[in-house]
């Protein structure tokens, strides 16, 4: 209800700038600037550890354990051989697990991983369902060639727009992180709110004034990354190549998104609030040659991986998982995370991952 001085400053430069209010973020007509839709009442987010699960902990029929690293898939040895036809697909039959200084394997009728858009993929291959031309080289005997595996996937390039706060600004260290956003379309760019600006800054207790943060992020890309193994020990981090900015048409509309955004802050409304910007600097600015670079040199993840098990028909090379979430050419195997996205969503995933699983369960309880 209450925005801080910099949050105001920021709503009424955008407007000031054109962009319409937004007051209701979650519309799917909305654009422009307005509050940010969170789902903290009192400061705690709802996670759907706290929103689904705490009200099921006492099922006889169910049983949470914690600290559990999984291995791999394990399937049926009957059909695991990697020579399958249509009517003898593989079969998993369980997962792999170390618990509690024991290995040991959990079986079930229905295999699901639901461990993200990076560890669904990385157990997938660990398994030996991937490419498999990949897998040989660790040691990993192919279960089912998929060349989809790990392809494919997306995140939100994310770069800061850095100001030095004004040395008579000061908040105290707990103020809200986010309470105003901004989202508008790049221009020439066919898919609309692909651009999203928040301050994001958080105020140390520092008797020095704070760098003040204002995030930029596509929220839609066409580059492609991959996901790959770099050994076959579960424990290693699989290799991240994003490749982000490497299709052109998302290099032009994010050099747009930031010219427009650092625009914005010429705003008087910004006077005793923010002193010099630090990055991009006037000559990171001077010509789309230099801009680009500054993009390539510092644009980061957001924290929203995805589609590296990508949904789609069976025709599809890049397809890992059908529409049901089944995976392609397997029986008893599901993954129902954002790995399992199309395509990547103009919008932070949380609500989208929630609203998957949902949809995932309703198939499962019906049969499908």
């Amino acid at each position: 209800e209450d925005w801080l001085p910099l949050q105001a400053a920021f709503y009424q430069a955008c407007r000031d700038a054109g962009f319409p209010d937004d007051p209701d973020m979650n519309h799917p007509e909305a654009t422009g600037v307005g509050q940010m839709p969170l789902n903290n009442p009192g400061g705690v987010r709802m996670s759907t550890a706290i929103t689904y699960l705490d009200s099921c902990r006492h099922r006889l029929n169910l049983t949470i354990r914690p600290n559990v690293l999984a291995r791999r898939v394990v399937f049926d040895p009957s059909t695991d051989s990697g020579q399958a036809g249509p009517t003898d697909s593989p079969r998993a039959v369980g997962v792999e697990v170390d618990s509690g200084g024991e290995s040991f394997v959990v079986e079930g009728d229905e295999i699901i991983l639901s461990a993200g858009a990076i560890h669904s993929p990385h157990l997938l291959l660990l398994s030996g369902v991937g490419p498999a031309e990949e897998l040989r080289p660790f040691g990993i005997s192919p279960v089912l060639d998929l060349p989809g595996v790990g392809r494919s996937m997306k995140n939100h390039p994310s770069v800061s727009i850095v100001f030095r706060s004004h040395p008579e600004h000061h908040l105290a260290p707990d103020a809200p992180r986010n309470q105003v956003g901004l989202r508008f379309t790049a221009e020439g760019s066919p898919m609309r709110n692909d651009v999203q600006v928040q301050p994001t800054t958080s105020y140390p207790a520092s008797p020095e004034p704070p760098d003040i943060r204002f995030g930029c992020r596509i929220e839609y890309v066409y580059s492609e990354g991959l996901l790959t193994l770099a050994s076959a020990d579960v424990t290693v981090q699989p290799h991240l190549d994003f490749r982000f900015l490497t299709d052109p048409r998302d290099i032009v509309r994010y050099r747009d998104a930031v010219r427009r955004t650092v625009a914005i802050f010429d705003h008087p409304a910004f006077d005793g609030l923010l002193d010099e910007r630090l990055a991009p600097t006037d000559a990171d600015l001077a010509s789309d040659e230099a801009l680009d670079a500054w993009l390539r040199q510092n644009a980061g993840i957001a924290g929203h991986q995805s589609v590296t098990c990508k949904m789609g028909p069976a025709s599809d090379p890049a397809a890992v998982v059908d529409q049901y979430c089944r995976v392609h050419g397997l029986e008893g195997l599901r993954v129902v995370d954002a790995s399992v996205m199309p395509d990547i969503v103009r919008a932070n995933t949380n609500a989208t991952v929630i609203m998957m699983a949902e949809r995932a369960a309703d198939f499962i309880r019906e049969g499908r």
